[in-house]
Parts: C-alpha cells; structure tokens; sequence
C-alpha cells in the first residue's frame, strides 16, 4: 500500500494502563515517578468504582526522551512502586503498532470496516493477516496486500484447523479479532489471548445469546436492535462487554430489515472496540471494562 499508516504518537510517548485498590495519593506516587525518570504528562484519565474499598483505574500518556533506550528500566523501577499500590500495570510505547489477525466466515461487512479505516489511518495498527474458513474474502483482502490463510473447518477437522490458526498467530500477533467469526472458539485459543481476542455479537448483549440473535429479536417484537463488542471467554457471548450500540426498528421490520439495520450496528461498533483496544484505553476487571475513549 502506498498510504504512509501513522498513529499520531511521537516515538518518545508511552501509555500507561494501572489498577489498585483505591487509596490516598496514588496519582501523587504515578506522577512523583514519572517526575523523577524525567518525564512529562501529557494526558491522564482515571476512575474509581468507590473511594471507600473501591478499585481505581488511570490511563497516562507521558514522553520520555530516549524512551526506547530506558522503556525496560522504567517498568522494573515502576514495579516497586506497583507493589506498593498492590497494581496491576502495563507500559507500552505508543507509536509500536499492534498487529491484528482477522477472522471471518462468509459475511463481510465488519471486516470490510475494519480495512477502510486501517486504509484511511484511523485504526493505530498493523492487519498482519486474515484468516477465514472460506474463499469468499480472498479476493477483497489481498487487494489490500494483506495475507489471506484458507483453512477449512469441519466437525471433523475443527481440532486440526484451530492448530493452524494457533500455528499462524501466537507470538506473531497482539490480538485476534473475530469480523463475525462463526465458530465456537477452544479454550486453548481464548487462553493464548485472553483479553486481547475481541468479538462482535449481532444483539445487545445480554440479550439473544447465541445464534439468530435477529430471528430471536423479531420473534419478541423488539423495539431496539443493537450489537455488542466483547473480549471472548469461555461462556459464550459472555465476556466483558467493551462497547455496543443500538437503532430503534419497528413492527413494520422483517428479519431481513433487521439483519440489514443490523450490519450496520455491527460494523461501527466493532471498529470503535477495536480501536480502542490498540490503542490501549481498555482495562478489564473481573467480567467488565473500563475504557477511557
């Protein structure tokens, strides 16, 4: 491709992601730390569930110069004060673009998305590759230059082809992206990218798990159609719930009026969670998130 992808970042910018029991002077302690490796603030988000044995939760972009050079001794000294805090924390430098692999079955409207906006310079990532248990995309994605991996899936051979998958994305991905992926997915899969494997599920979330969520939807005479963009667990369609959105329809739909609003939903929805997730505003806690957009 000849558009030139940028993220915006500077290569001297860092993000950082930190959750702890709520206690006095956590922003003091982070921003004393940064202060003294030499750092400067340049955006900072947070939030408490409840000031009184809540949990709390900051997201910081800071520039530190040379920051390639002293990135891994700024988390090993960062690490005292995190124990001190009892914090879970990331570091990452933000102009390191995360690579995605897409999966897909025969519906192509998410994944379309998701390579306009990463054609267009909004999505601050890499699509290293798609994978799909169908042709039908093959011709679309390498358009785009972009890796297409065939890998059939049977009742019989849904063990095999999972093992491919694993083969082509662990260690060389960040995250997995499932562009209405219509297959179960092995704990063994989930477990390699826990917290980093987003889905998009065609209902509002909790509501009309599983399939023909639209034939579900039309049959109770809803109101509001939406979708919903989760990272993926073990439950089905159970996970923690990083972005939805909805549109109202009325008697006058058809669950092909449905299926057709619907796509739409789905579309945008999973581009926003996507997005939002490489570029590091999304903590997870327990079965929830909290995104900083």
């Amino acid at each position: 491709m000849s558009e030139k992808k940028t993220n915006g970042a500077g290569e001297e910018r860092a993000r950082m992601l930190l959750s702890c029991p709520d206690q006095p002077g956590i922003v003091a302690k982070v921003s004393r730390f940064l202060f003294d490796a030499g750092a400067n603030i340049v955006q900072s988000d947070q939030y408490t569930m409840d000031p009184e044995g809540g949990m709390f939760f900051i997201r910081i972009e800071f520039d530190l110069t040379n920051l390639a050079d002293r990135l891994e001794s700024l988390e090993r000294d960062f690490s005292v004060v995190a124990g001190d805090l009892k914090a879970e924390y990331t570091i990452s430098p933000a102009a390191r673009r995360k690579k995605l692999a897409v999966l897909v079955s025969k519906e192509d409207h998410c994944l379309l998305e998701l390579l306009w906006q990463w054609k267009a310079g909004n999505l601050q990532a890499d699509i290293a590759m798609v994978i799909s248990n169908h042709e039908d995309m093959r011709e679309a994605v390498e358009a785009f230059n972009i890796p297409y991996h065939y890998i059939p899936v049977t009742p019989g051979t849904k063990q095999e082809a999972e093992a491919q998958q694993l083969e082509l994305t662990v260690g060389q991905v960040d995250a997995v992206v499932l562009a209405r992926y219509m297959q179960i997915i092995s704990p063994t899969f989930i477990e390699a990218f826990k917290n980093r494997m987003i889905n998009i599920h065609h209902s509002f979330l909790p509501a009309f798990v599983g399939g023909k969520p639209y034939a579900q939807a039309y049959d109770r005479g809803v109101k509001i159609i939406g979708a919903t963009a989760h990272y993926v667990t073990e439950e089905l369609d159970g996970g923690p719930i990083i972005e939805q959105d909805v549109q109202r329809v009325s008697h006058r739909d058809n669950v092909t009026d449905l299926k057709r609003i619907g796509r739409h939903i789905e579309r945008i929805v999973l581009a926003r969670a996507v997005a939002w997730h490489v570029e590091d505003r999304i903590i997870t806690h327990h079965n929830k998130t909290v995104v900083f957009n």
